[in-house]
């Protein structure tokens, strides 16, 4: 069943800022960390500033889209999902546009202060970073009401993210080893835009009854079930062409753990229409998304301890 509305100002926020789905920092994070480490240029205070300044963006991201949608009546019908405190009447507005514009400054401040203790690259993938959390719903061509959603999400929060914050800690990082460090994070753009799909299907119905075009939308069910089978499973097929071409350790494959649970998702997205089950889906995707994230990072942080693995 859907979640029923806040009861109070703080479960109001909690739920505004979604902290279900912050694993969309914590896992590139993670993994640029455990990389650090592997490769010796692991710097504690730049990493926890990165990770903080990221929670920033990602909590402007999901506020900006809380005020956008309202606004843009994209909420109006939709029956399940996070946030959808403005709907239910729990926070104003303005107040939920000012807490996004701080988390805004916040996350800027923050990049600021590391840009000037890094180098230009960090330039590109902040601003990158800001307007995308911006536009993401909001301004003249918001991205998730265009199809670019899903092509948004992969980028800002897998390869931008894992480049980003290994930069800060290695500004002398060569051009080779951020080709690699993209190479490293496809698994995880394919999961975290499989999180934004799976949301994007259970709200197909709400998003094209207020020209929300959506790739869901635009392309229609059949397509939308394919497109997810092919995040999901291109998520497991990136991990092994990378592990093939030798930059990544062959023990980061305890994420095939999780390929029952990413089978039983595929099956509810293809059979079902019911919205509380897609609903559900979409958490647990959310969660495969960490749990991915998670075994990836722990079989990296093995291959240190067991080299020979």
């Amino acid at each position: 069943m859907p979640p029923s509305p806040p009861q109070s100002k703080a479960s109001a926020w909690y739920q505004a800022l979604r902290p279900r789905v912050f694993t969309a920092t914590y896992v590139p994070m993670g993994l640029a960390g455990i990389i650090a480490v592997a490769d010796g240029v692991f710097e504690a205070g730049a990493f926890l500033l990165a990770l903080i300044g990221t929670l920033f963006l990602q909590s402007a991201a999901n506020l900006i889209n809380e005020y956008a949608d309202y606004r843009r009546g994209a909420d109006r019908l939709k029956q399940a999902g996070q946030g959808m405190i403005i709907k239910h009447k729990i926070l104003e507005p303005a107040i939920v546009c000012a807490g996004a514009i701080l988390a805004t400054l916040a996350g800027t401040l923050i990049g600021l202060y590391l840009l000037a203790h890094s180098g230009p690259l960090l330039w590109l993938i902040g601003v990158g970073g800001v307007l995308v959390a911006i536009t993401y719903t909001a301004g003249p061509f918001p991205l998730a009401y265009n199809g670019l959603g899903e092509i948004a999400v992969a980028i800002f929060m897998g390869p931008a993210i894992v480049v980003g914050a290994y930069y800060v800690m290695s500004p002398s990082v060569s051009d080779a080893r951020i080709g690699e460090l993209c190479l490293i994070s496809l698994p995880v753009a394919f999961m975290v835009a499989a999180i934004l799909h799976a949301n994007n299907i259970r709200d197909m119905e709400a998003d094209r009854a207020v020209n929300k075009r959506t790739l869901a939308v635009l392309f229609g069910i059949r397509f939308a079930r394919a497109e997810f089978i092919f995040l999901v499973f291109g998520a497991y097929i990136a991990q092994a062409a990378v592990i093939a071409a030798g930059v990544m350790p062959p023990l980061t494959l305890l994420t095939l753990i999780t390929l029952p649970e990413a089978l039983r998702l595929i099956k509810i997205i293809n059979t079902s229409t019911a919205i509380p089950l897609l609903h559900q889906a979409q958490g647990r995707t959310a969660k495969l998304h960490g749990q991915v994230g998670l075994l990836m990072v722990v079989g990296w942080s093995l291959s240190l301890v067991l080299p020979v693995a």
